[in-house]
């Protein structure tokens, strides 16, 4: 019986060993993850306020007290609210051991003076802010940066153009406006059809910049998902559709939807309230402009939109944009698409690579504005 008694205290004994180092291990790797809760920041940092204090009371010269603010900002940036104000709390017991241990700050250049106190309180104000703030996101500042940066390689993923068969060239520039990583223009494509059919959307949300981003990741995902699930001509609509499903108070977008055949050339496009695109005909080395008919998406709801067809023989250059290419507040449209086709003409004897991100650069110096070029070539 005895022996039983033990074996079986034993196997307790490991079991609730096992479930304490697994807890310890799922506890660490929610925290680095940024799942769990801030027990372990929360620990090291309410040591360090005691040890400051220490070094302080022992060698002012080395230590002073506005140390204290370090653990203060690392807290505004590790710990939730609640664990931030007990932090702040042993933080002010500190600074008053330490002004009663050290004496009046008049005796000497190491005691505790009005402005330190000023000092860690304003830190502590501004860290609390930022705790504040991570709450509401409910993304912890280990995670929220990288989320930032997934969020920025999607939009650039989504807006790859396919490999397209031999016979054809085709590149993209985007530059968001500031110089900022989000941009309220977008581009999805694909290839349809049997990889026939090459389908490209150019969308210009409202706004720019930061404003736009979130709005245009939303409406690329849910594009990218519409282009080939539809038909070319039923697109357009289902995504007006979506649009006005938002409810959004600045929620317009204009777009251009091209649908190009890669073995003839022939193409349609079908534009909703967008700019129109250029075409140069290799043939008369001149440019026209080839636009549909359609409202802004988000705007009104059971609208048509009216497709242009067009070929591109060979030689040809097909170009979509944005309005923030061509459109500045001291120039009007007209103006600016004269200018880029005056640029564009450079490029038909030098070549067209790399042509997108030099026309950017030449034609839309001025970065307060999302702009987006893409440029189609049929080989001669």
């Amino acid at each position: 019986m005895a022996g039983a008694r033990v074996e079986t205290l034993m196997a307790r004994t490991r079991m609730l060993s096992h479930r304490a180092r697994t807890g310890l291990r799922k506890s660490a790797v929610d925290y680095f993850r940024g799942d769990a809760s801030d027990w372990l920041a929360f620990g090291g940092l309410l040591l360090t306020v005691p040890a400051i204090a220490f070094g302080t009371l022992m060698m002012p010269v080395w230590f002073s007290s506005s140390a204290l603010v370090l653990p203060i900002v690392a807290g505004g940036l590790l710990l939730r609210p609640a664990s931030l104000l007990a932090l702040y709390a042993a933080s002010a017991v500190a600074l008053i051991v330490e002004a009663l241990v050290l004496g009046p700050y008049t005796e000497g250049p190491a005691r505790v003076t009005p402005g330190t106190v000023l000092v860690v309180a304003a830190c502590g104000f501004f860290g609390l802010v930022i705790a504040q703030f991570r709450s509401r996101v409910g993304v912890p500042w280990r995670r929220g940066g990288t989320m930032l940066f997934d969020l920025r390689e999607r939009i650039r993923v989504q807006s790859k153009l396919p490999s397209l068969p031999a016979g054809w060239h085709r590149e993209m520039a985007l530059r968001p406006a500031g110089g900022q990583s989000f941009s309220g223009d977008f581009v999805v494509a694909a290839r349809t059809n049997g990889g026939r059919t090459l389908e490209v959307v150019l969308t210009d949300v409202s706004g720019k910049g930061m404003e736009a981003g979130s709005r245009a990741l939303l409406l690329s995902g849910a594009f990218g998902g519409l282009l080939g699930a539809l038909p070319p001509h039923g697109f357009l609509p289902a995504a007006n559709g979506y649009l006005l499903r938002q409810d959004w108070e600045e929620g317009f977008a204009t777009s251009i939807h091209l649908v190009l055949d890669l073995e003839t050339g022939d193409y349609e496009l079908l534009s909703a309230g967008h700019l129109p695109a250029l075409q140069l005909s290799a043939g008369t080395g001149r440019w026209r402009e080839v636009s549909g008919e359609g409202p802004l998406l988000g705007v009104y709801d059971g609208t048509e939109f009216t497709p242009a067809r067009g070929n591109l023989r060979r030689g040809d250059v097909l170009m979509l944009f944005t309005d923030g290419l061509v459109e500045t507040a001291d120039r009007d449209i007209s103006e600016g698409i004269d200018r880029l086709t005056g640029e564009a003409d450079r490029y038909v004897a030098a070549g067209w690579d790399g042509a997108t991100w030099h026309l950017i650069e030449k034609v839309a110096k001025d970065v307060n504005d999302d702009r987006a070029l893409l440029l189609i070539r049929r080989s001669p």
